[in-house]
C-alpha cells in the first residue's frame, strides 16, 4: 500500500508526465487489486488513469486462484464449461475496474478511464469470429470505458473497422511494425467512416493503437550481438525508440491529413498511440527506458507496476521526446538494415510470436480453470 508521504514524495514525476500530455495506464489487473483499494490508490496517488489486460495478465492473475475460489464454485455448480467461466471471471475483473475508473472516464470526457480487455487470441486470423467475440465482450462488459482489444493482424485490420463502424471502442494490439501501423490507423478511419454514413455519434467512439516497444530491441540486440562487431554493439538498445518514434511521426501525418479533416467536423477522435511492452527486458538498461524515451503529446503509456514505480521513483521526464528525432530514428533503423539485420523479417517474427505468446497464455489459464472446476466436482469440458 502507498502511504501519503510516499505518494507525495513520487508524485511530481508522474504528474511531469501527465502534464507532458502522457495518459498513464497500468498494464495489470487481478481481483485482489480491485478489492483490496489499491487499484483506486494508483489512480488517486499515481496519476494512473487507464487499465489494460492480456491473456498473459488473465493468466498470472486467475491461475493463483487468489480471490476467485467463490465465483470458481459458483460456476462449478452451475456447470459451466470452461471458455464459459473463463469469460465470466475476466470480464468480472474488467467490469469492475471499469467501475472503479468510472470518475476518471467522466472528468475526461472518455479520454481516458478506460479498461481494455482482449479478444479470444486463438480468433486473431479469423476476421468474423474476432468481430463476433468483440461485440459479446463489449455486450458482457456493460460499460462504456471499456475496450475491446483486437490485434493487429491481417485478418484484425476488417474487423478493426467493423467494430469500430458499430460504434464499440478498441485497443488495437501487437502492432510491432510502421507498416502495419499505418494499417491500422486506415482502418480506424474506414470505421469511423462507417459509423459517421450509419449516423453513429463519432464524438462516442474512442482508440488507441498499441504500438510494442522493448520486444523490438530484444530481438534486434540479439541479431546486433551476433554481428558482433564495435559498429553492431553501439546500436544496440536503439531500434525500438527509433521505431516508436517513427511510429509517432505516421501518427502526426495520418491525422493531418484529408480524411481526418473530414471526420474531425462531427467530434471523432484521433486515434491516440499507446506505448505497449515499456518495461525492460534487458537489465543493463534503464529501467525507465521507454518512459523517458517516448514522451510525446498525445500518447499514452502503458506500464507494468513495477515500471510505474521506477518512473516514480527515478524517471527523468524531461519534456517531448519524440518529435525532434525522427532523422536520426531513420538513421538508427538504416544502420541496422545495412549490417544484413531485416526489419521487416524481425517485426514479422513479432507479431508470429506474439500471437502464439498470447495463445499459449489462454491455454494455460483453460487449463488452470478447468483443473479448479474438476476440483469442485465439475469436468469443465
Amino acid at each position: 500500500m502507498i502511504t501519503v508521504t510516499e505518494a507525495t514524495a513520487t508524485a511530481a514525476t508522474l504528474k511531469r508526465l501527465s502534464d507532458e500530455g502522457v495518459s498513464i495506464w497500468l498494464d495489470d489487473l487481478s481481483r485482489k487489486r480491485i478489492e483490496s483499494g489499491n487499484l483506486a490508490e494508483l489512480i488517486e496517488n499515481r496519476h494512473v488513469v487507464g487499465v489494460t489486460t492480456n491473456p498473459s495478465i488473465f493468466q498470472a492473475a486467475i491461475g493463483s486462484g487468489e480471490g476467485y475460489e467463490e465465483q470458481l464454485a459458483d460456476l462449478a455448480v452451475r456447470g459451466v464449461t470452461v471458455d464459459e467461466a473463463v469469460r465470466m471471471m475476466t470480464t468480472a475483473d474488467v467490469r469492475a475496474a471499469a467501475d472503479v475508473l468510472r470518475p476518471v472516464f467522466e472528468t475526461t470526457g472518455g479520454r481516458d478511464g478506460r479498461v481494455s480487455i482482449e479478444v479470444d487470441p486463438r480468433l486473431a486470423n479469423d476476421t468474423a469470429a474476432t468481430i463476433a467475440e468483440a461485440k459479446q465482450l463489449a455486450w458482457l462488459v456493460d460499460r462504456p470505458n471499456v475496450m475491446i482489444k483486437i490485434p493487429a493482424t491481417k485478418a484484425g485490420l476488417p474487423a478493426i473497422t467493423e467494430v469500430i463502424g458499430l460504434g464499440i471502442n478498441v485497443n488495437v494490439t501487437l502492432i510491432f511494425s510502421l507498416e502495419r501501423y499505418r494499417a491500422v490507423m486506415d482502418a480506424y478511419l474506414a470505421g469511423l467512416e462507417r459509423a459517421h454514413a450509419a449516423g453513429v455519434d463519432l464524438a462516442g467512439i474512442h482508440s488507441v493503437a498499441s504500438f510494442f516497444v522493448s520486444r523490438v530491441d530484444s530481438e534486434i540486440d540479439k541479431r546486433l550481438a551476433k554481428v558482433g562487431t564495435d559498429e553492431a554493439l553501439a546500436l544496440k538498445g536503439k531500434a525500438a525508440l527509433a521505431n516508436a518514434r517513427l511510429a509517432y511521426e505516421a501518427y502526426e501525418e495520418v491525422f493531418a491529413g484529408a480524411r481526418w479533416t473530414a471526420l474531425a467536423p462531427s467530434g471523432a477522435h484521433k486515434q491516440r498511440p499507446l506505448w505497449a511492452s515499456t518495461g525492460v527486458k534487458d537489465p543493463a538498461y534503464k529501467d525507465t527506458l521507454y518512459v523517458d524515451e517516448l514522451v510525446a503529446p498525445g500518447t499514452v503509456n502503458t506500464m507494468p507496476e513495477g515500471t510505474l514505480n521506477a518512473t516514480a521513483d527515478h524517471g527523468d521526464i524531461h519534456g517531448d521526446a519524440v518529435t525532434g528525432g525522427y532523422p536520426q530514428a531513420r538513421a538508427d533503423l538504416a544502420a541496422v538494415e545495412a549490417l544484413g539485420i531485416s526489419y521487416d523479417e524481425v517485426v514479422g517474427q513479432l507479431e508470429d510470436e506474439g500471437v502464439s505468446k498470447f495463445e499459449a497464455a489462454w491455454e494455460d489459464l483453460l487449463d488452470a480453470v478447468a483443473t479448479s472446476l474438476r476440483g469442485k466436482g465439475v469436468e469443465g469440458e
